[in-house]
């Protein structure tokens, strides 16, 4: 077990699937790169005329057709299972080239596209050619005397130096079985990223761990390239030690993303963006010093291409720091606003409340009283009548009861409390005089203040689309995305909503005081949709 460990990957079926995987890939760039180059530059010519519409929408289906290609190819493959998700669709003529750039599936499967050309490419050719030269040199005993095959001065003419290079030929097949494993493996996690729907949002400490995974990985990917270069110096001329141009631009790229993690796991988000670019700066101005240092030395000219990349970072700190100032004012004015937005609302409640007690519980309770001081007083004079009273009293209570359960319904529902929005939600649509369908994506509960403003955004827009607008059906959505909760509510109905009226001003102002936003789109005709976006993040 112990000897034939090392030479395991040659037994297995799967290491010839991965390799035949990559040797796909060769013909698969070209016809990515012929995609690219027809696709954007029709679409760069045609940008300003109405048949960008067709080319884009033609190159989004073509994109999807190579990618359900290769992620088919990648099933029966690698064994991964990868369907690319549907696409999305706009409305209108224009409204569906919209939907095609603002679609994150389309610029994730042309990122794995891009990325099976370029580097699918480049590996699958460095795999096949390390298979062929183990091979040649496996064989070599055999056509060495028709070839002209020496490094340097000597000279390869004998049988016993051809036979020197069997070892080293079975070691190089060794190495590509590994090899192929690994990048088979790096191929299924490209598939994976990047054709698979996205899953629910992970938590913020697990993406820290899987951008750690991939900063170690892509660290051994480039050394393992570097010592693997290095070895086919070693193994010929060894006269100039050209693999420090193949180590100098693995060592930028690998930095770059260094300096990426870091900024991701160290800096502040406001932050960020002017981090990354100092410190992408910085690595290559090392790079070009790098590069200037195995050259000729002679004139320091990384020192101007420094002058110039400093000038931007500069440029880049000023425009942050103004950028900052006004956005800091903006949040200000907003804060003020929406507080006082917040107040208003409140006042406008307790007032509801008051006039609900006064007009509806208060009164019957003081008939109540008024009922049980009559019965009191013909209990021994007439006990028909004050049998009446008391039973009249009792249905009065029954129906304070009622209307005090109504009221606290409003100010707070208890399913809210006790089964969380989703629940609640269900429960508003089984109340819903019209047919209501209910999509509830969450991974946990929001903030009990985020629960209320959602359960009553929905409770509005089921009631004006019950009243007013003349709908058949109603669709509502709950969905967390990047840590703030989404509320839609959609019905075919008229449309015509007034944003102004009362209910979704006030809608407005509950929600923005927790700093949400609410949108509305009601065009004449229909359909109306109403959107909350609540932050939910702890």
């Amino acid at each position: 077990m112990i000897i034939t460990a090392p030479v395991h990957p040659l037994f297995r079926a799967r290491t010839y699937r991965e390799l035949l995987f990559l040797a796909i890939g060769i013909p698969f760039a070209a016809l990515v790169f012929a995609l690219f180059v027809a696709g954007w530059t029709s679409i760069g010519l045609l940008v300003v005329t109405p048949l960008i519409v067709p080319v884009l929408l033609g190159y989004r289906g073509l994109v999807g057709v190579l990618s359900r290609w290769d992620a088919a190819l990648a099933r029966s493959l690698l064994g991964v299972s990868a369907d690319p998700p549907a696409w999305s669709e706009g409305r209108g003529f224009w409204g569906r080239a919209k939907a095609v750039l603002g679609d994150s599936t389309f610029w994730r499967q042309q990122l794995y596209l891009l990325l099976r050309m370029v580097v699918g490419f480049g590996l699958g050719i460095g795999e096949l050619s390390l298979i062929g030269g183990s091979f040649a040199w496996i064989t070599q005993p055999i056509w060495y005397r028709w070839a002209e095959n020496g490094f340097g001065s000597w000279r390869v003419d004998t049988l016993g130096r051809a036979l020197l290079f069997v070892p080293a030929g079975l070691v190089g097949l060794v190495v590509a079985g590994w090899l192929a494993r690994g990048l088979g493996a790096l191929s299924a996690w490209q598939v994976r990223a990047l054709l698979r729907p996205r899953p629910a949002p992970a938590s913020p400490a697990r993406l820290r761990d899987v951008r750690r995974r991939a900063l170690r990985i892509h660290g051994g990917i480039s050394l393992g390239l570097f010592l693997l270069v290095t070895v086919i110096w070693a193994a010929t001329t060894r006269a100039y030690f050209w693999p420090e141009w193949v180590a100098l631009p693995l060592g930028l790229v690998f930095a770059w993303h260094g300096i990426v993690e870091l900024a991701l796991s160290r800096v502040a988000p406001a932050r960020r963006a002017l981090a990354i670019h100092g410190g992408v700066v910085a690595a290559l101005f090392l790079f070009l010093v790098a590069v200037w240092a195995v050259t000729s030395r002679g004139v320091f000219w990384p020192g101007w291409t420094l002058v110039g990349l400093a000038s931007a970072v500069v440029v880049h700190w000023l425009v942050e720091r103004s950028t900052r100032q006004g956005r800091l004012a903006r949040r200000v004015e907003s804060l003020e606003t929406s507080r006082r937005g917040a107040v208003e609302e409140q006042d406008a409640s307790l007032r509801r409340i008051e006039r609900d007690l006064h007009d509806g519980a208060q009164a019957r309770l003081v008939a109540l009283g008024m009922n049980l001081g009559m019965a009191e007083q013909k209990f021994r004079d007439d006990p028909v009548a004050a049998e009446q009273l008391v039973a009249e009293a009792r249905a009065g209570v029954a129906e304070a009861l009622r209307e005090l359960r109504d009221l606290a319904r409003g100010i707070h529902p208890p399913v809210l409390s006790d089964r969380g929005i989703g629940a609640a939600i269900e429960t508003l649509a089984d109340r819903s005089p019209l047919p209501t369908t209910v999509t509830v994506d969450l991974a946990g509960r929001p903030p009990a203040p985020v629960e209320t403003a959602a359960y009553f955004v929905a409770a509005e827009a089921l009631a004006n689309a019950a009243k007013h607008s003349g709908a058949s059906q109603v669709a509502i959505a709950l969905r967390e995305a990047d840590g703030r909760l989404e509320v839609e509510i959609a019905d075919d109905g008229a449309g015509g909503a007034d944003e102004s009226g009362g209910g979704l001003a006030g809608l407005r102002r509950r929600v923005e005081a927790l700093d949400g936003t609410l949108s509305v789109e009601s065009p004449a005709g229909g359909p109306t949709t109403i959107r909350a976006e609540l932050p939910c993040g702890s």
